[in-house]
């Protein structure tokens, strides 16, 4: 694949590959067999309800390479209803006020990258994205854990911003020599230094919004986040409907847990739900989908609890991505219209449209057998921490992060940061009292 890396980068100057990470590096050592689709550029729930609306059709119109391998091949025609269905999102003009998408700017020195990390040659060829998707209902837990009510013109937007526990945290790397793009998902209950405390992982953005939760991510996982996606149910449920619902297989224990859930989220989003009647190979609509999305006390494929949940949300990004595929350009630009009041970004306007104009060089890559969650099985156990709760325990941090940047940048022999062996000392010395 050529080189892409400068296209992409374009204007941006923050952490899309220029600014302070100057030029790329590529993957060094050897690339491990894997198993690669091209498909839109964000993965799981939080990417998919940014740019399923407008991505896919750009990989089924253009096929994998650029070129017209189906759709009327009209290149100019796609980008120019592009370009006005994002600039109707963000809002047009230097300094105007982005109608739909909220926005932020994250400040470099507040995000805490390990200095080890910044001189770090081999991730200077990479992209890394955090994902975050929040449960967001009526009701809020402030910072002294109290439960509040929010207002209801305000729930959604206000409760993207802070004060909701981020059920999805997923980093995406983009390898910006090849195009391809590995994730892994950070379990919600890891126990990590959230900034202020040691705690679950998750609370960091209900604490101190996406700012803080990129800070957890890059102080305990030696990481150079400085861009990241958040998005809410609501947004998964907008996407799934625009596209006439989604294909999925349901078993008993699961049936029983998706129509408790659904009845959960119906009175959230203030809206009936429709209970599945059956198992097996069925369609689902949006609040269907998103129930079965949250179940976490069934088993799938030998995992359990948060483990399965997570395999289950990768299940239906699947089947977004295959009904997305069958979609029209006006379904799909649907889809990006009906979640745009569902999201919130550090990406802006130019930054995003040139990320999507290169959507045919992105391919996420899967190695078989992989298991792309954090922590690792064999460096993980599940141990009630007191007043925090059942907790996800590193048993140790370190080999963690060794683990997380052999799987990412394929490094060997990584040298982790002095601030994570700090962190990995002090879980080890918190854990030890339970």
């Amino acid at each position: 694949m050529a080189n892409y890396s400068n296209q992409r980068n374009g204007a941006a100057g923050r952490n899309t590959g220029a600014g302070r990470n100057g030029g790329t590096a590529g993957r060094r050592g050897s690339q491990k067999k894997g198993t690669g689709k091209t498909v839109i550029f964000v993965v799981e729930l939080v990417i998919v309800a940014l740019l399923v609306g407008v991505l896919v059709f750009t990989v089924k119109a253009f096929g994998g390479n650029g070129s017209s391998e189906g759709g009327d091949g009209d290149n100019g025609s796609f980008f120019s209803k592009l370009a006005n269905t994002i600039g109707d999102a963000f809002g047009n003009g230097e300094n105007s006020q982005p109608k739909g998408i909220s926005i932020v700017k994250l400040e470099e020195e507040k995000l805490e990258i390990p200095q080890e990390v910044k001189q770090n040659e081999v991730m200077k060829g990479y992209m890394n994205v955090a994902l975050f998707g929040v449960d967001i209902s009526k009701e809020s837990t402030n910072e002294k854990g109290e439960t509040v009510l929010l207002p209801a013109n305000s729930v959604r937007q206000s409760g993207l911003l802070k004060g909701y526990r981020s059920d999805t945290i997923m980093i995406a790397s983009v390898n910006q020599d090849t195009g391809d793009i590995k994730l892994v998902s950070v379990y919600r209950d890891t126990f990590l230094n959230i900034g202020d405390s040691y705690s679950k992982c998750n609370a960091a953005y209900a604490k101190g919004g996406a700012e803080q939760a990129v800070k957890m991510l890059n102080t305990n996982l030696d990481m150079d986040i400085e861009n990241f996606v958040t998005v809410s149910y609501w947004s998964l449920v907008g996407v799934i409907d625009a596209l006439g619902g989604v294909e999925l297989d349901i078993n008993d224990k699961e049936l029983v847990h998706l129509n408790n859930y659904g009845v959960s989220i119906g009175k959230t989003m203030n809206t009936s739900f429709t209970p599945l009647a059956k198992t097996g190979h069925q369609r689902v609509n949006g609040m269907q989908a998103a129930a079965y999305c949250r179940i976490r006390y069934a088993g799938m494929g030998g995992l359990s609890n948060d483990f399965a949940r997570t395999a289950r949300q990768r299940a239906v990004l699947k089947a977004i991505e295959t009904q997305a595929k069958k979609s029209d350009l006006n379904s799909l630009l649907d889809a990006f219209n009906s979640v745009q009041s569902d999201i919130y970004t550090s990406f802006q306007k130019d930054e995003l449209i040139n990320l999507i104009s290169h959507v045919w060089d992105y391919r996420i890559v899967e190695e078989e057998g992989s298991d792309n969650g954090f922590p690792q099985e064999e460096y993980r156990v599940v141990k009630n921490m007191g007043a925090k709760g059942s907790c996800i325990v590193p048993t140790d941090l370190e080999t963690n992060v060794k683990w997380l940047h052999k799987y990412l940048f394929d490094e060997d022999d990584y040298n982790v940061s002095a601030t994570v062996k700090e962190n990995s000392k002090a879980i080890k010395t918190y854990s030890s009292k339970y």
